[in-house]
């Protein structure tokens, strides 16, 4: 297998990490090319990288513990939490809906309509999105795109929007509440919102296709939708959390990853905040921006799994297929 991994990673000029594991041991590991290619600083198992779109994931389990403590319902509107702010949105959205993506609201980042991720600027300066509310600009003035409940659209306004709905609940920052409730429980000690422009030691920077960074691509913090940065063994932690019932209760657990939506265009189905395969028991978390890509898949039955992170916009790519080809074999 590590063979295969390194003809890959080579084959692509990979530059990021790849740790495949069975029940809490590593069957292979890599580490490849620079967090900082400034200064020549390796990428090594240890680094911290953005991982997109996995944020969601993480914010579906802060959503899901707010209603086991009974700060939130499943059918509590947005636009109940929220007074004047964002008045487009339709009255009828619920939490369930914008954890399904079947809340129809106008998307910021309408990934069906993106070609090119490298090229796509946010309509707001990225350094004057630093907290949830920030993001508001930034939501404000989409009209709706289907009827709540209607139709399945992956939408990343929807997991911003949940992220507000986090701190009107709870009185608290966004990244407090998802420390206290996930990344503590979980001993996740490495992974928080990094800002682009005080990124810590070991966090590694992420890179365009034409050699420059992403750091105007993006905003300089992250909100539910994305932006957490994490490290190979964290993203490990969190699912061996996750299945122990240390973030939420089993039964919650369930509910979570739950299949709910099929998507076929994408081979897969979605539970609330994870990716599932369609013909076998396995979770997966995903994410792809400007300078980051990263996916991880947990099998079940088998506690097999594996985690691919890229610090450029299309790196884990080549790798992650060869592991999801792979999977089945190694996982039965």
């Amino acid at each position: 297998m590590i063979d295969e991994i390194r003809a890959v990673a080579d084959e692509t000029d990979f530059s990021g990490v790849v740790v495949v594991s069975r029940e809490g041991r590593r069957l292979a590991e890599l580490s490849r090319g620079f967090a900082d290619r400034a200064h020549l600083r390796l990428n090594t198992l240890d680094t911290q990288f953005g991982t997109a779109s996995a944020t969601k994931g993480v914010t579906a389990l802060v959503v899901g513990s707010l209603v086991e403590s009974g700060h939130l319902g499943l059918d509590t509107t947005l636009r109940s939490l929220l007074d004047d702010a964002l008045p487009l949105v339709d009255p009828a959205v619920t939490i369930e809906h914008l954890l399904g993506h079947t809340s129809g609201v106008g998307d910021y980042l309408d990934e069906e309509e993106l070609d090119d991720i490298d090229a796509h600027v946010l309509d707001v300066a990225a350094h004057r999105l630093a907290t949830p509310g920030d993001y508001v600009q930034l939501l404000d003035g989409r009209p709706g795109k289907s009827v709540p409940g209607d139709e399945f659209a992956y939408n990343n306004s929807g997991y911003v929007m949940l992220s507000l709905a986090i701190e009107a609940v709870s009185g608290m920052s966004f990244y407090d509440v998802v420390q206290e409730r996930v990344l503590d429980p979980a001993g996740m000690t490495d992974t928080g919102f990094f800002r682009s422009d005080e990124l810590p030691t070991r966090a590694a920077i992420g890179y365009l296709g034409d050699g420059r960074s992403n750091v105007f691509h993006l905003p300089v913090r992250g909100a539910g939708d994305g932006g957490i940065y994490s490290t190979v063994a964290d993203v490990e932690r969190l699912w061996a959390a996750l299945f122990a019932g240390l973030i939420l209760s089993i039964d919650m657990v369930e509910t979570f990853v739950e299949p709910r939506m099929d998507v076929p265009a994408e081979n897969r189905r979605y539970g609330w905040g994870f990716w599932l395969l369609p013909d076998r028991p396995t979770v997966m978390l995903e994410g792809m921006d400007a300078g980051v890509s990263f996916r991880s898949a947990c099998d079940r039955p088998t506690g097999f799994g594996y985690t691919v992170i890229s610090n450029t916009s299309l790196g884990a790519w080549p790798i992650a297929r060869l592991l999801a080809e792979r999977l089945p074999l190694l996982a039965d």
